[in-house]
């Protein structure tokens, strides 16, 4: 079973959920991205991560292929997919 926390950032919610099998946290790219530019919009930091995604993975960097979709619960309660 896995827990879910929100953790703050520049008082930004960071949503996070820990992995049993792995003992580590999953943190979610888009609410980091968006404490980080202090961006409360959603779509803009899904559209900035989807840039930045790209750029990298061209560049060949590999962090890009590390990075998985966890289900986290949003500010609606809905489960959505989320990069981690």
């Amino acid at each position: 079973m896995s827990k879910q926390s929100i953790r703050f950032y520049k008082d930004y919610e960071v949503r996070a959920i820990w992995d049993e099998e792995h003992s580590k946290w999953w943190f979610s790219v888009l609410d980091i991205v968006g404490a980080i530019n202090e961006q409360e919009d959603y779509q803009k930091n899904r559209n900035y991560w989807k840039y930045l995604k790209a750029k990298l993975k061209k560049e060949n960097n590999e962090l890009v292929s590390d990075t998985t979709q966890l289900k986290l619960t949003a500010s609606d309660e809905k489960k959505l997919l989320h990069s981690a």
